[in-house]
């Protein structure tokens, strides 16, 4: 298995290892599963189950590399201080 997009000589551009990038992106991950979890519990009574899927779709993993490669999230921050597009602290996101 390879990763094509985004590429892994842009994403090791962002860190200072293999480590670091795998660490991150991981940690980034859990973030990203506990969140789509909760989101899909509280939805399921407000959404239609179209809307649901669309969320839950893209896997977490690949929506921390993306974040990684546009520089959302950084090891020089901690992984609870990121904030979203909204300007949403991810912690007050994940509960």
């Amino acid at each position: 298995m390879s990763i094509v997009n985004p590429e892994v000589d842009k994403l090791l551009d962002k860190v200072d290892s293999k480590f670091t990038l795998c660490t991150l992106a991981s940690k980034r991950a859990c973030q990203i599963n506990d969140m789509v979890h909760g989101v899909r519990e509280q939805a399921l009574s407000a959404m239609a189950t179209s809307e649901i899927a669309k969320l839950t779709s893209a896997k977490p993993l690949a929506l921390a590399m993306d974040e990684i490669a546009r520089g959302d999230v950084s090891p020089e921050a901690p992984l609870g201080a990121q904030v979203d597009d909204a300007g949403t602290d991810a912690d007050e996101m994940l509960g």
